[in-house]
């Protein structure tokens, strides 16, 4: 992206920051690397690029983590359940993220933990 990207450009390089989250159907971890790889790509060139990586990121890892845990409860019987909610979730709030950053509206992700500022 040159210096000179227009609004559109912006907001397409910030609405596949979040779609990048799918490549995790294909690649083990895709969901956290594909946002990590266009986010470090184009944040020095757009803010809005920027802030929606971060967003994508913090949403992505926070994910990991409670479907990290949901696998450690599988033992117990509950983990089931709660990893078919995750995906569900993380499929709903990833496609409701995309769509507003194409609209040009801010979009902050519930049950994201901050871990990039």
């Amino acid at each position: 992206m040159s210096e000179f990207a227009t609004p559109s450009e912006e907001r397409n390089w910030a609405m596949f920051c979040h779609l990048s989250a799918f490549s995790g159907l294909i690649i083990p971890f895709g969901n956290i690397i594909g946002p990590l790889v266009l986010w470090s790509m184009k944040k020095e060139h757009s803010a809005l690029v920027d802030r929606e990586g971060k967003k994508a990121l913090n949403f992505q890892i926070s994910m990991s983590i409670y479907i990290f845990v949901s696998a450690f409860l599988v033992i117990i019987g509950i983990g089931i359940l709660l990893l078919i909610a995750l995906g569900l979730i993380n499929l709903i709030f990833v496609v409701m993220a995309v769509v507003k950053t194409l609209n040009g509206e801010d979009y902050q992700y519930p049950l994201s933990i901050k871990i990039l500022n």
